[in-house]
């Protein structure tokens, strides 16, 4: 992998340029300044980002790793490996026990009175 460095005098371009690509999969950022930091954060979309490191965040397995678009889609590490790799199955269990009648066909002249109720 290629790690570019890419300086900017103007911080809106930067986030202009990051905005113009496919999402990455990480995204760093090297700053002091916590309102350059939440602009990154609220302005771009990446799988992940690290600020003032480079490569950290991946080793935390408590922190979900993985891609958004074209870097990918889901994320694993601890929990959010159990959510991404399992599936949830939905299931509805209803008793025959008073089953309406007039919810199934044919419908002619079982729904009279549910018309006048309504109508």
């Amino acid at each position: 992998p290629i790690l570019p460095v890419l300086e900017y005098d103007n911080f809106s371009e930067a986030i202009a340029q990051i905005n113009a690509r496919p999402k990455p999969l990480a995204l760093y950022l090297f700053s002091k300044d916590q309102e350059k930091q939440q602009r990154v954060l609220l302005e771009t979309s990446s799988g992940g980002v690290c600020i003032n490191d480079t490569v950290m965040q991946v080793g935390v397995t408590t922190l979900p790793f993985g891609g958004v678009g074209e870097s990918g889609i889901g994320s694993y590490h601890g929990k959010a490996s159990f959510d991404t790799f399992s599936h949830y199955k939905s299931v509805l269990h209803k008793s025959f026990w008073l089953d309406l009648q007039w919810r199934y066909a044919p419908y002619k002249g079982k729904l009279d009175l549910i018309k006048k109720a309504i109508g």
